[in-house]
């Protein structure tokens, strides 16, 4: 029997100096000249959850609390909650472990393959996203992490905020359908090319990652 290849919905004009393959997905761990940041890292490999229940603030996905309100989230041990709405959650797995197996209740849905999932972050981020979308991602109002549904690129999006940093710096997370990957992807990297955007591998998101939970 042919094994499963799965394959991102996006692409970097550049070669990766590393790369693994992890459940079947080819990950690019580290790419040359990846610079000082900021830095867009495609996450597609990483497994993502929704989650819908009439009484979704019940639900523990993978021992964690379903934050109360729309917009919160929750984030420990590799894992990113977010409230979506009324009976509506999405559930983010970011570390380099293998994710759970999907829990057995009719409210989850596997939509890892379904959806375009970004990493921007690094110096002058928000800089970059000031470009592409309206939304406020440095309220001062809101404590990262935080959860944003609206447009990006003219494209509807979850984008999470994790991190707000001075000067614009920080990042954040972006999902949208899947069928907008390239031209995400391109939008993106136009709009940072003078702030020396580049694309970098998930050794750098990791580090982040791991940096935010101390």
């Amino acid at each position: 029997m042919t094994e499963i290849k799965r394959q991102s919905p996006v692409q970097f004009k550049v070669s990766p100096r590393k790369t693994e393959v992890r459940d079947n997905w080819t990950v690019t761990l580290e790419y040359d000249e990846e610079g000082q940041g900021p830095w867009l890292v495609d996450l597609a490999h990483k497994t993502r959850w929704d989650l819908q229940d009439s009484k979704i603030g019940d639900q523990r996905p993978c021992d964690l609390a379903v934050p109360a309100d729309a917009g919160a989230c929750t984030f420990a041990n590799d894992t990113l909650i977010n409230r979506m709405n009324r009976t509506q959650t999405s559930i983010y797995h970011l570390g380099t472990a293998a994710a759970p197996v999907l829990p057995d209740f009719a409210g989850y849905t596997d939509v890892t393959e379904s959806t375009v999932f970004l990493a921007l972050f690094g110096p002058k981020a928000f800089f970059i996203a000031e470009k592409l979308t309206a939304l406020d991602f440095l309220d001062p109002a809101k404590q990262a992490p935080f959860l944003y549904q609206g447009p990006f690129c003219h494209v509807p999006c979850q984008i999470v905020t994790l991190e707000k940093a001075a000067e614009g710096s920080g990042g954040f997370l972006l999902t949208c359908s899947r069928g907008y990957g390239d031209s995400m992807v391109h939008a993106i990297i136009e709009a940072g090319s003078a702030l020396g955007l580049r694309p970098a591998g998930e050794n750098r998101f990791t580090a982040w990652i791991q940096a935010l939970q101390g």
